[in-house]
Formats: C-alpha cells, structure tokens, sequence
C-alpha cells in the first residue's frame, strides 16, 4: 500500500530554484514518486511512496520559508500511482495567466465540508465547479454550473461571457483539492462579486469528511495521478486513463470500436489523424518491449 499526499501553499519564495535540489534529492532518497510544482507564488504538487517517506518530505516542505501552515490531503493506493519524481519551477503553481490575481492578498469564504451541503442548497448561492471538462464529466456536485473549460487558464473569459447570469446571487466555488479556488475566488472579489465562497480542502476532502448517506457529490473525483479516480472515503475508483488522450474512461469503454489500447478511446477517436494513430501504435509498441525487459518507459501508463 502506498501513501499519497496532495499538497499545496501560497507563500513568497524568493528562489524557488534554490529549493528544487535538495527537495527532488531527498524524494528520491525516501523512493518518493509524483510532481512538485515551485514557483516564486509557492508550492503545488501530489507525491506518493512509504509512509516514512512521505513523512520526512512533509517535515521538509514545513520549514521552507512560509510554509509552516501548509495543508496536505492523504490517501492511498494499491499501486505505485506515478513512475518517477519531478520537481518543476513554473511561472504559477496553477496556472490562470492573471498577473493580477493574489492569493496571498485575499480569497473567499471558506466552507468546512460539513457546512458545505446547507450553503448550496441555498436558493440564492450559484455553485460553480471550477475544473476541467473532463473532469467534470465523470462526477460533480448536484445541481453545480459547469463552465465545460478546457484548462483552468479558460475560466476568466467563461466568467467574463456568463457573469450577468449569476446577478444577485452569492458563488460557491470548488475543485479537488482547493487549489484552483484560490485563484478563482480572488479573482471574483476583483471582478466585484460581494460574496464568494469555497469548499475547504476541495473535493477530495469532502469525500473523505461527509459520510456517503449524507452526500450531494454525485459520481466520482478525477485525480492527476495513476489511481484516476476516487469516491467516498478516498476508495479508488473504476475509472482508468485512455493513454492517448489522457481523458478517463470506464472499463467498459475498452470494449467499445474506438478504443485500441494506448491509440484512442471514444473521446479522441474523431480528433486525431491517421498519422497520429500510427505514431501512437509505434509508442505503445515501445512500452510494450521496455515491459517485457522489464523496464519502465517514460512514455508509459503510469508516467503522470
């Protein structure tokens, strides 16, 4: 059994560079696997391995400059969920392009999980699922808006084109693990909305807080790692990642005619060509050799 921490920190490093050797050393010494994102705005990032490990990286990321608040999310999985470590310095930890937006400067209300059901139930609170299309399609909130963006980048123009359909009303905002919310909640105080709330610890808190009978969170929770999904309580899901498109798809899906193993599933099919096809063949042809030497391809089904 592994251990997976989903993590992230707005602070202030001043050399985010500075911190990427001794912290990608020291995950590779505890066999820590997954991504860390750095950036002068903090830390974002999900990692899995022992226990012990996983422990002295977190008591490592704690006494960075500013981070002594930081805030993790732990579960686990069966499987290795990712094949190898990367620390990566970005321009943002997630990424919105609003030079503009700060969360460090402010963001909306938070909701504890177990207040989160009587707020949007509420006939004046607009629920906004705040992620990615995909994600979206294969679980949300009851009754939630879904802005069907590609990318997270996408969100201040959707708001820009729809925010007379939420006059008069409050916004409770949430994503996974919380840390698209506190971009997205910024940004609605600087658009001027007067109340804007999120779900504390995103949705994967939630599932691991409100018993399942008490729940209004419908289907799954699509997480960047190898489990795909999870539900109540943080259980791993069915879903799996269609390796072309890195979309997630149901076991099922493997038995419709557009899916072929690492070239396309019924999502991509249409929206690659012939040429695309054969270069993926050829890539998962690669995997499949590395497999049987027992090797590990970068391009693998667990390279997240």
């Amino acid at each position: 059994m592994f251990t997976v921490a989903a993590l992230y920190h707005f602070t202030r490093f001043a050399d985010p560079a500075g911190i990427l050797g001794p912290l990608l050393d020291l995950c590779r010494a505890e066999r820590i696997t997954g991504t860390l994102l750095l950036a002068h705005e903090g830390i974002n990032g999900t990692i899995a391995g022992p226990a012990q490990g996983i422990d002295a990286v977190l008591t490592h990321l704690r006494a960075l400059p500013g981070c002594a608040d930081l805030e993790w999310k732990l579960s686990s999985a069966t499987k290795q969920p990712f094949a190898r470590m990367k620390v990566r310095l970005k321009r943002e930890i997630v990424t919105m392009g609003q030079p503009n937006v700060d969360p460090k400067a402010r963001v909306g209300h938070y909701v504890r999980p177990e207040d989160w059901n009587e707020l949007i139930q509420s006939p004046d609170v607009a629920v906004i699922d705040t992620r990615n299309d995909y994600e979206v399609a294969i679980g949300t909130f009851e009754g939630a808006v879904d802005p069907e963006t590609a990318s997270f980048r996408d969100f201040p123009a959707w708001w820009e084109k729809n925010k007379e359909r939420f006059h008069n009303k409050r916004i409770a905002m949430f994503c996974t693990g919380g840390i698209r919310c506190e971009k997205s909640t910024n940004y609605l105080l600087g658009q001027g909305v007067p109340e804007v709330f999120h779900l504390k610890g995103g949705i994967l808190k939630y599932l691991e807080e409100v018993p399942e009978a008490e729940s209004t969170w419908q289907g799954e929770c699509f997480v960047f790692d190898g489990r795909v999904s999870v539900g109540h309580g943080l259980r791993e899901g069915p879903h799996e990642l269609c390796h072309a498109c890195r979309r997630p798809i149901l076991p099922e899906d493997r038995t419709r005619p557009e899916y072929e193993h690492g070239v396309s599933c019924h999502h991509c099919a249409d929206e690659t060509s012939a040429d695309d096809k054969a270069r993926f063949r050829e890539r998962q042809k690669q995997i499949e050799l590395a497999r049987a030497r027992g090797e590990t391809h970068l391009g693998g089904e667990n390279s997240v």
